[in-house]
């Protein structure tokens, strides 16, 4: 059975015009939980501890494909910065023939363009209080690329930093130094033709809390890359080592060797891994209990969602096939028919257009790792059915 979005919801997204959260292929009244006529929307047994006033998803009562700004995280790592309109230049400057200042007006008479890209936290799901970290969103802005080409990039340059306004005294090697929130890509990465420099989300223009006037888009990476409150942009010949990219937001994992040896290493958190998650579980009338939620991937787009039920098989589940865009989540279901009474532990994989399937807690890829970023690992939720 197909279910469209109301029109109401729709509308509250600010996307009728567009088309934008036009679903098919699937059945989603069960991202409604309890919507439905006759539905009931069954309790979890360790139901999330959601972090009271803090804006993020709530799995409970999604079911817009679009994230509502008001329901998006926000994180600010020298706290939120407010940035008047009024004398806001962006720096381009560094290894490039041309430096250039631009006014948010001069970005806006560039070219115009829209991604719908999902955004998370590196940390969203590493416990139970953290676990609406992420959502999705049409970004609006200029393309970065055609910016970098026409200030001519210098052969020697191997990476551009992306320079955020908010700051903070950091002590480095026992002394205080006034640092700039900043991150870095290559020449290669920073040359995509979906990176952004948005002034607008879901066609307001962007909050204080989501980087205005000004904020990098990076499709398939964490959030922790899109630079927010953007005020330089610096061409370099070697690499930035700050906090962000040096010690905070470095992942710690061990590689198993030969002989019962691990290699431990460190890497740069960067592009997202693959992911799902059971958002909840909706008994219907005829007994049929339906299992949603959502998947999504980083720089090699979601191909499929399993779903296991207790210590049985994986099953196939259905996955939205209306939105397919590359870095956007995708919702999903599974009809499960004849559950028996009793408790019962659900738990979903996402498999990546590459082959990389959603580790579980057990594998390697999860076990030995020592940080909490990065946090990509099977979840399992629990039901009772019946009395």
């Amino acid at each position: 059975m197909l279910t469209h979005p109301t029109r109401r919801s729709v509308l509250r997204n600010g996307l009728l015009a567009a088309g934008a959260v036009s679903l098919s292929g699937v059945d989603l009244s069960a991202l409604a939980a309890g919507d439905g006529e006759g539905e009931v929307a069954l309790p979890f047994l360790e139901p999330m501890e959601v972090n009271p006033g803090k804006p993020m998803v709530n799995w409970d009562t999604l079911k817009d494909w679009i994230t509502p700004k008001d329901d998006l995280y926000a994180v600010s790592h020298y706290g939120m910065t407010k940035v008047p309109v009024e004398g806001y230049e962006l720096e381009i400057g560094g290894l490039v023939e041309k430096p250039r200042k631009l006014s948010l007006d001069d970005i806006k008479a560039l070219p115009k363009k829209s991604v719908t890209a999902t955004l998370e936290c590196s940390g969203n799901g590493a416990g139970k209080t953290f676990l609406g970290a992420i959502g999705n969103v049409t970004w609006t802005g200029t393309p970065l690329a055609p910016l970098l080409k026409e200030c001519g990039i210098l052969p020697k340059a191997v990476e551009a930093a992306f320079w955020g306004a908010d700051h903070k005294v950091e002590k480095i090697r026992g002394n205080d130094f006034d640092q700039n929130f900043a991150r870095t890509l290559s020449i290669a990465d920073a040359s995509r033709d979906d990176l952004l420099l948005a002034y607008e989300m879901n066609g307001q223009p962007l909050s204080p809390g989501h980087g205005f006037p000004l904020r990098l888009i990076v499709p398939g990476w964490y959030g922790i890359a899109w630079v927010k409150w953007l005020s330089r942009i610096e061409l370099r010949d070697r690499r930035l080592m700050n906090r962000f990219m040096a010690r905070d937001y470095v992942t710690i994992r061990g590689e198993e060797l030969p002989g019962g040896k691990v290699a431990w290493k460190e890497s740069s958190v960067g592009p997202m891994n693959i992911k799902s998650f059971v958002a909840r579980v909706v008994k219907r009338k005829d007994g049929t209990l339906v299992i949603s939620g959502a998947a999504w991937s980083g720089m090699s787009p979601v191909k499929g969602v399993e779903v296991k039920i207790d210590n049985g098989e994986w099953q196939k589940a259905d996955v939205d096939t209306a939105h397919t865009e590359p870095y956007t989540w995708r919702f999903w279901t599974y009809a499960w028919k004849d559950a028996a009474a009793g408790e019962h532990t659900i738990v979903s994989r996402a498999i990546a257009a590459d082959g990389t399937i959603q580790p579980a807690a057990d594998d390697p890829a999860i076990a030995l790792k020592k940080t909490y970023w990065e946090a990509n690992e099977q979840w399992p939720r629990k039901i009772k059915v019946g009395g």
